[in-house]
């Protein structure tokens, strides 16, 4: 999880087997102030949002490429970056705690494959060109991330994202953020990729939380 789902503005690859390493792509300049909020957050022997991906990354395997390189985007404890490596993915997960980081690669290491971890302020951080078959975005909006993600992903590349919409400030009992700056607005998140072909989307409401989720696939590619 990132810092936007808090109202925050903002985390080498081995064979299966290798112990997860961090990354040699750290940014340099990581606000210390929101980094302190996640470190503080993950800085407890649980797994804050548990270890198990998310159900809706799991639910939609099929839709996903048979494999390749793959960006887990504000990855926190790695629970989505550790499945998708177990899946047979080469993982870069992204996030700006290094503690939340450090967790994600124990818990590849428990789980014996790798991961690459890369410790960045997702507000400057470029994920370059053209590099990933699959990027997974899970409870964090920065919508001027979104235009570098589309361009990290190979043509015919995946993007998987799910996040709180303005729904979900209507639900008292939400764990999401408040502030509508982070939240999709209705029909938003499709607009986002418009001129992506779109694999799923679902929007789901229930007394915990409102989300918008969306497989869309890059145009070109074999």
């Amino acid at each position: 999880m990132g810092l936007a789902a808090l109202g925050l503005a903002a985390g080498c690859s081995g064979g299966p087997g290798v112990a997860a390493r961090p990354h040699p792509d750290r940014a340099r300049d990581v606000p210390s102030e929101a980094r302190d909020v996640w470190d503080e957050r993950y800085a407890t022997a649980e797994y804050v949002y548990g270890k198990e991906p998310a159900e809706y990354l799991r639910s939609r395997r099929h839709l996903l490429p048979a494999g390749g390189e793959a960006l887990d985007v504000a990855a926190g404890e790695g629970r989505n970056a550790v499945w998708l490596a177990e899946q047979g993915y080469t993982v870069n997960a992204v996030d700006i705690s290094p503690v939340g980081l450090a967790k994600a690669r124990a818990l590849a290491e428990g789980r014996g494959v790798a991961i690459s971890t890369i410790e960045a302020d997702l507000a400057a951080w470029d994920p370059g060109e053209a590099r990933y078959d699959l990027v997974v975005v899970f409870y964090y909006l920065q919508r001027d991330l979104v235009p570098r993600l589309q361009a990290a992903l190979r043509p015919g590349g995946v993007i998987v994202f799910e996040t709180y919409t303005t729904d979900n400030l209507a639900i008292p009992a939400s764990y999401g953020p408040r502030n509508p700056d982070y939240l999709l607005r209705p029909g938003e998140l499709r607009a986002l990729f418009e001129g992506f072909q779109v694999l799923d989307h679902l929007e789901t409401r229930d007394e915990r939380k409102a989300v918008d989720s969306l497989v869309a696939r890059k145009p070109g590619g074999p």
